[in-house]
């Protein structure tokens, strides 16, 4: 059992939209791979908080820069009852869909803002968050049967632990959230991630870019909170360039079902990420 302070509630709050990159199928080998003991918990793209939600931690720094997600966490925290009946009045209806979709954010209310982007991404095809180079909201209508616009009973765990953990909800670069690390704190980096091949799609979750020279920055962050004395730990894709950026740490191969380390002679090209580690 890890030794960090957590939070125990009665129902365990869950990542409360569909995210790029979410990592509820891997949250067993990231759970095995926390280090034994750690002051405050730091996610510098935290997404849509799976880690952050398993682990629940007492102290928490979560950041991202994706300001539609990080109003909807600060509104989750503040306002629960204005959203929860806010979103009670969404439609699964293709032209309202639309209607919606076509409203600017930042005209909206706190709330209605943060209704809008939930509705979304629960009726949105495939459910995933996506911005043009303008920064728009550009995913067409899902078609869902029947999707759960309204999940309350999560909604409020999520904001109960919001509530009742000491955390301070950022939106910020995650480099200037970075330098609030201390020694003994834990860092989970899930940036996005690079391309595993020059024509792999890439689905933009923000208006910029994460090119190849961020990912190159990413490592002169991570190797300054090892310096710092940070427990860190990093996912990515499973290429020869992430690799070799990290060649000095503990780089392990992982699935759903695998945790293998790719220092070995027995890699499987069926693990598609890796977890790499300064501890």
């Amino acid at each position: 059992m890890n030794k960090h302070a957590v939070i125990k509630q009665l129902v365990k709050p869950k990542p409360f939209v569909k995210w790029a990159g979410g990592k509820r199928q891997l949250i067993k080998v990231l759970i095995n791979n926390l280090p034994p003991s750690f002051n405050r918990y730091i996610e510098p793209f935290v997404g849509g908080g799976a880690l952050l939600f398993e682990v629940l931690p007492h102290k928490a720094i979560i950041n991202d820069i994706n300001t539609e997600l990080i109003n909807a966490y600060r509104v989750i925290r503040d306002n629960i009852d204005a959203l929860i009946e806010n979103l009670k009045k969404h439609k699964n209806e293709e032209e309202y869909y639309y209607k919606i979709r076509s409203l600017d954010p930042e005209k909206l209310s706190a709330v209605e803002r943060a209704s809008r982007f939930i509705y979304l991404n629960k009726t949105c095809f495939n459910g995933l968050y996506r911005e043009n180079s303008k920064g728009k909201f550009n995913v067409p209508f899902g078609r869902h049967k029947n999707p759960k616009i309204l999940d309350e009973e999560n909604l409020r765990a999520v904001s109960e632990y919001l509530n009742t953990a000491e955390i301070s909800i950022l939106n910020l670069d995650y480099k200037e959230v970075c330098k609030l690390a201390e020694k003994g704190d834990f860092v989970y980096l899930d940036p996005p991630y690079y391309p595993i091949s020059k024509s792999s799609s890439f689905t933009r979750y923000h208006k910029l870019n994460f090119t190849e020279r961020d990912q190159m920055e990413l490592t002169k962050v991570f190797r300054e909170l090892d310096r710092k004395g940070c427990y860190v730990m990093l996912s990515n894709s499973n290429t020869e360039f992430i690799r070799e950026l990290y060649k000095e740490y503990d780089i392990w191969e992982v699935s759903a079902n695998r945790f293998i380390n790719c220092k070995g002679d027995k890699r499987e090209k069926a693990n598609v990420e890796v977890l790499i580690k300064n501890y």
